[in-house]
């Protein structure tokens, strides 16, 4: 498997992944009627680098590394990731961390910081933590999950 730079012919293979997480509404904060065109631009919106992880010619995975916010904030890098549903449970998300905390690294960022991670997404806490991210704060019923109903949100961080 390899991570590099995703190009503007990723796009659909991206709203592939990218479509299942938004339609379920149980990681990310945005809207689960979400249009394609919408989506990407979000996705590969101004100040992201966004990236795939690609195997035999498939992509699995995709993520953006950005600053966490402007000026005094902008040492501190913010990621999103999200996994292709068919390749859940074969280190893709693990490779994508990876990837991102050593070209975070590489760019000059101090820290990584995730600002809004769902609790109910365990295998998602779980790898944070297994590569050295601790939660810093917890939003009491700041998710309002499909099926779980209003559960935390969690503020992880790491230095680099």
């Amino acid at each position: 498997m390899i991570v590099r730079r995703a190009t503007k012919a990723d796009a659909a293979a991206v709203w592939a992944i990218i479509e299942p997480m938004i339609r379920a509404g149980e990681t990310y904060t945005l809207d689960r009627d979400m249009r394609e065109a919408d989506a990407l631009a979000y996705w590969f919106g101004a100040g992201k680098e966004v990236f795939v992880a690609e195997e035999d010619g498939i992509i699995l995975g995709t993520y953006y590394l950005r600053a966490n916010q402007a000026g005094g904030g902008a040492h501190v890098a913010n990621a999103g990731y999200v996994t292709g549903a068919a390749a859940t449970g074969r280190g893709v998300a693990r490779a994508m961390a990876l990837h991102s905390i050593d070209h975070a690294k590489a760019r000059g960022f101090r820290a990584m910081q995730f600002n809004f991670v769902v609790s109910s997404n365990v295998r998602a806490v779980g790898l944070w933590q297994s590569l050295g991210f601790e939660i810093v704060g917890r939003l009491p019923g700041a998710f309002a999950h499909p099926a779980e109903g209003f559960v935390d949100a969690l503020v992880m961080f790491r230095g680099l």
